[in-house]
């Protein structure tokens, strides 16, 4: 399987995902700017939306979206435990919170990295992060992790909460939002696809 994938983007849940489950990935470098893979391909000719992650599996097949891509790529490995079983009520409390941290959290953060993006509208998109970021701050109190184990809904809080660090809000004001990143952080697997992706040395 490939996986099209940009340094520290939401490509990096996948990819990490896929490590804790012990699933062989080829990676291939996307640069978000020029669209263009490390080897000079055009990457909209392989991927019309424009951006990562895109997972290709060996028989060609395509998907596309990191929340049904991670959810491919447990299930594949239902001994790694990272995904309830499928039609399970504990299956649809993980899909809940996949939505939850796309829609509320992940695209919250896009106009913070759109330099066009005034100033003003950017401290708006900041607040109802820090909004969001309240009530998960309550919700992860005296917990590991989002469903009781790590599952693939932390592999990508933990990306999408990373992004602060370059667009505030400071997850200084939130001290268990900063343990439980520093927690993922610390998971070897997760290590692997940080200095995979050269994020750490």
């Amino acid at each position: 399987m490939k996986l099209y994938y940009a340094p520290g983007a939401c490509s990096l849940s996948p990819h990490i995902v896929a490590r804790e489950a012990g699933l062989p990935l080829t990676l291939v470098r996307v640069d978000n700017k020029n669209k263009r893979t490390e080897a000079g391909e055009d990457y909209r000719a392989i991927q019309p939306k424009g951006y990562v992650p895109l997972l290709e599996l060996d028989n060609g097949e395509r998907l596309s979206e990191g929340p049904a891509i991670v959810q491919y790529l447990a299930d594949l490995a239902p001994a790694a435990r990272l995904v309830p079983p499928n039609g399970t009520f504990e299956r649809y409390r993980l899909q809940e919170w996949l939505n939850f941290i796309t829609s509320e959290i992940h695209k919250q953060f896009s106009p913070l990295f759109d330099a066009t993006m005034p100033e003003e509208a950017k401290e708006k998109f900041r607040k109802k992060l820090a909004a969001r970021f309240d009530w998960l701050a309550g919700r992860l109190e005296g917990r590991e992790y989002l469903t009781g184990s790590f599952s693939v809904a932390d592999a990508y809080l933990f990306v999408v909460l990373g992004w602060a660090q370059f667009t505030g809000p400071e997850l200084a004001r939130w001290p268990v939002l900063q343990q439980y990143v520093a927690r993922i952080a610390a998971r070897p697997h997760v290590q692997e696809a940080l200095k995979a992706e050269g994020l750490l040395q």
